[in-house]
């Protein structure tokens, strides 16, 4: 972290847009996704250190807007997301989000990113780096129903990462299946865009839900799982919003990020409160077994939880000691005495007179 030096004399580091995917395209998605797990799976072998708590939340008929906050002790984040489905109807993401990496030292903030496409990235990081521990040996293929903004990174970060490589895709709007199709067309995967659910997970030994409509849906029924797959459901994230049969929740073991904020947005909370799940970190600390057998159906009821991105603010950060195009914004008040706030506007007014005085010179 910076010391009070450098926190007084510096601006704030902005990574924009541009900025995040200029860097990303720099080093290379599946590189940059890796490195991301790698951050993710670190913090979480030390989950006991970090604030933990379910995200605030505001709910409307159209949708939800998120905080979510977290320290280590050492660093504090937040992430500022939405959610609104209805918004593609409009040309509009259905997420959006931005966040802050601050020193818990000084209470400065030491970094404002866009999290939108960060987000994108950290989810599929996250799910890939889950199903490591999870997943059947030698998996080869993923189903990926539901082909909206964040396909194309599940089915990379799980090339990458877990080393499939054939991708099914099936969306009820096949203008989006298309989409996938087309942009994973050239990347080392086998891509076979599908009619059906069925024909999506024929063959899977991975099944990624991620869809988008809030309500209680069934996009997995509890016929068309088999014995020995991991599913990665990742679009259930909010109250009122699941993906999968409840008989299969019951017929697999269940993994979560932080168990009282899935209870409450994840698909397990179609289930009793009392219904075992376990934590993730758990299992990376060898507190809890993940797969036990090839016939187990292990489940992944990720909602996204604020340690994923801290730990993707971190990796950020770390980054940008490398790209020279950061921008910097002004967003701290900086006095030369930091008693003396109101000076700013003393000195604003002296130097409106001084210009107000030269043009009057100008003019006499």
């Amino acid at each position: 972290m910076k010391s009070a030096v450098e926190l007084k004399n510096s601006a704030l580091p902005f990574v924009g847009v541009d900025q995040m995917v200029d860097l990303v395209t720099t080093v290379g998605v599946e590189k940059f996704m890796r490195g991301l797990a790698n951050y993710i799976e670190e913090d979480f072998k030390r989950w006991p250190l970090f604030d933990k708590s379910p995200r605030y939340a505001s709910h409307s008929q159209e949708g939800v807007i998120e905080l979510m906050p977290t320290s280590d002790g050492s660093s504090f984040t937040f992430k500022y997301v939405n959610g609104h489905p209805k918004n593609t109807k409009v040309g509009l993401q259905t997420v959006t989000a931005f966040g802050v990496l601050s020193d818990v030292n000084s209470g400065y903030p030491i970094l404002l990113s866009e999290m939108t496409v960060l987000t994108a990235l950290r989810t599929a990081a996250t799910s890939a780096m889950v199903a490591k521990y999870l997943a059947p040996e030698d998996s080869t293929t993923m189903a990926m129903i539901g082909n909206g903004a964040q396909s194309e990174f599940q089915a990379l970060a799980f090339k990458e990462i877990i080393g499939i490589n054939t991708v099914r895709l099936y969306d009820i709007d096949p203008a989006a299946t298309e989409k996938a199709v087309k942009n994973l067309t050239g990347k080392g995967l086998e891509i076979i865009a599908c009619k059906s659910r069925e024909e999506a997970i024929n063959g899977a030994q991975i099944i990624t839900t991620c869809t988008a409509d809030k309500r209680y849906a069934t996009i997995l029924e509890d016929s068309m799982v088999s014995a020995g797959v991991h599913i990665n459901a990742i679009g259930g994230d909010c109250p009122g919003k699941t993906e999968l049969d409840g008989n299969i929740l019951k017929r697999g073991d269940i993994f979560v990020e932080y168990e009282p904020q899935a209870r409450i947005e994840g698909d397990i909370q179609q289930l009793d409160s009392d219904h075992p799940v376990t934590e993730f970190w758990q299992v990376i600390l060898g507190k809890a077994p993940g797969r036990k057998n090839r016939e187990q159906i292990t489940i992944f009821d990720g909602v996204g939880f604020s340690v994923e991105d801290f730990s993707a603010l971190r990796f950020l950060y770390d980054q940008l000691k490398a790209v020279n195009n950061i921008l910097e914004i002004d967003l701290i008040a900086q006095p030369n005495d930091p008693r003396n706030l109101f000076g700013f506007f003393e000195d604003k007014a002296d130097n409106k007179n001084e210009n107000f005085c030269g043009n009057v010179s100008q003019f006499g």
